[in-house]
């Protein structure tokens, strides 16, 4: 009789035991598939980001002219979303926009536009890896591993880009419009 007993607590044990692994295992495989997600989703705004700086570059290009924006427009037309030409959009518009005869006219009423894309592109570049750092934590676990619940998604890459945003500094009002 006691043997029956212990032979039941310990069948209810096993199953118990196999229904809290098997939630387990949901859960971490829901948590992947969110992870995979967010990356698709931060990949997508990065590809935006990236996007909305070359029209913005474009349109600095336009107002530029064809001698003074010339390497810019040819970065511009180079960027194609690539780590590479990505980057040298980047160095191009902070050494264009170095020059200090810019800052005047229609090209100025365009740098806050500037700015703003620069600071888009370096914010979901950061957004994105920060994705993908989560995604590559979360797939080294023992019982991701052991489970194969990642199944045959791929593993998500980094973007590293030079993404500093140039340097653009704010008009200062003069004492008499004050």
């Amino acid at each position: 009789m006691i043997e029956d007993v212990l032979v039941v607590f310990v069948v209810i044990g096993a199953v118990l035991t196999m229904i809290a692994c098997g939630f387990y295992a949901s859960w971490r495989a829901t948590r992947l598939h969110r992870l995979h997600r967010r990356v698709d989703l931060s990949r997508a705004g990065l590809r935006a980001a990236l996007e909305r700086r070359r029209a913005v570059t474009a349109d600095l290009v336009r107002e530029l002219g064809p001698t003074a924006g010339a390497e810019l427009g040819a970065a511009v037309t180079a960027a194609d979303g690539g780590e590479p030409t990505e980057s040298e959009l980047s160095r191009e518009l902070r050494r264009t926009l170095a020059t200090a005869a810019l800052r005047t006219g229609d090209i100025a009423a365009l740098l806050p536009d500037v700015a703003s894309a620069a600071k888009g592109v370096h914010l979901a570049r950061v957004f994105h890896n920060a994705a993908v750092a989560d995604t590559h934590r979360a797939r080294r676990s023992r019982v991701v591993r052991l489970l194969r619940l990642a199944g045959g998604a791929p593993l998500p890459d980094f973007y590293e880009i030079d993404d500093r945003p140039p340097d653009i500094p704010v008009p200062v009002p003069s004492p008499d419009t004050m």
